[in-house]
């Protein structure tokens, strides 16, 4: 059996980013031959094939994901010793991880923030939930993360507030209820809501299930791109974060749900000990929630 190459970890990559040996190619400014080639020694490195071979292209086997999955550990971390290489006065690293609707706009504000205040600061970010996220703390493979809820922190791991966000029901423009700024979660029980999964209680919905009633679910969908456009196209309705608010589509409008349950907290967590809650980009954190809070204030109002 071969050996994995660093070429050929990235020929592998962009033949199964590209799903074309030829694209992979061009991409890579080299001949085909020489992807084939490279191909050829990484599946024998593997012991196993990493395409199938069609007639429109490849595809990636179970046996190319494995190798991918490390491929890109791999690859990111030379190019991270590139950079470091390139100055011989490396910038400060800060590993972020966050849950999905914080990166719609809460995080990347943050970045554009702390890239103005520190621009020696580079902000590594991992999208995740929160078992995982408090996991990577708790072995060193980030720095701090962005939470939801109620977090029990474990051994090691610092929790403080980040802000406490405001829910909302996200409709189509022509919505008959769009006009409306703010309504009780009782106004709702007539309409076809889009979801996350079938059992309210696992979703943002179980935030006032004491409410009495139980929703009528018209679509289940887990990504929030899908949620948004089924709203977008006027199939139903479904509840958005304030954080998530500045990022939605035009032909979506938003109406505060006026219910005390109908918020969550946001928390930053880090490691215990390194005052993470002070470091720059805390600090950035902070102040892009505040940004969010005011401009939220400013689109309910209109």
């Amino acid at each position: 059996m071969g050996e994995f190459t660093v070429t050929g970890l990235r020929v592998v990559r962009e033949a199964a980013r590209t799903g074309s040996f030829t694209r992979a190619a061009e991409r890579l400014g080299y001949t085909q031959s020489a992807v084939s080639r490279q191909i050829t020694l990484m599946e024998q490195a593997a012991g196993h094939p990493l395409f199938d071979r069609q007639a429109r292209g490849v595809r990636p086997t179970e046996a190319c994901r494995i190798v991918l999955r490390h491929a890109d550990t791999v690859l990111d971390s030379l190019d991270t010793a590139r950079e470091e290489l390139r100055n011989p006065q490396p910038p400060s690293r800060i590993r972020v991880g966050a849950f999905s609707t914080a990166t719609a706009a809460l995080i990347p504000r943050a970045i554009t923030i702390a890239a103005q205040q520190h621009p020696s600061l580079q902000v590594r970010l991992r999208e995740g939930l929160t078992p995982g996220l408090l996991s990577g703390i708790t072995r060193g493979r980030i720095d701090m993360a962005v939470l939801s809820g109620d977090v029990e922190a474990p051994p090691g791991v610092e929790v403080s507030p980040l802000l406490m966000d405001s829910l909302h029901m996200a409709v189509h423009t022509t919505h008959p209820l769009a006009a409306h700024t703010r309504l009780s979660p009782t106004a709702l029980r007539n309409e076809r809501w889009i979801v996350g999964s079938e059992d309210p209680r696992t979703t943002l919905l179980g935030m006032w299930a004491h409410a009495g009633w139980q929703p009528h679910i018209a679509y289940v969908a887990r990504d929030w791109v899908a949620k948004l456009g089924l709203v977008a196209a006027g199939l139903g309705v479904t509840l958005v974060p304030g954080l998530a608010v500045p990022a939605l589509p035009a032909t979506v409008s938003v109406i505060l749900v006026d219910d005390p349950a109908a918020v969550r907290l946001t928390v930053l967590a880090y490691r215990r000990g390194e005052s993470g809650d002070a470091h720059p980009f805390a600090e950035a954190l902070q102040e892009s929630a505040a940004q969010l809070t005011a401009e939220l204030r400013v689109r309910l109002r209109n």
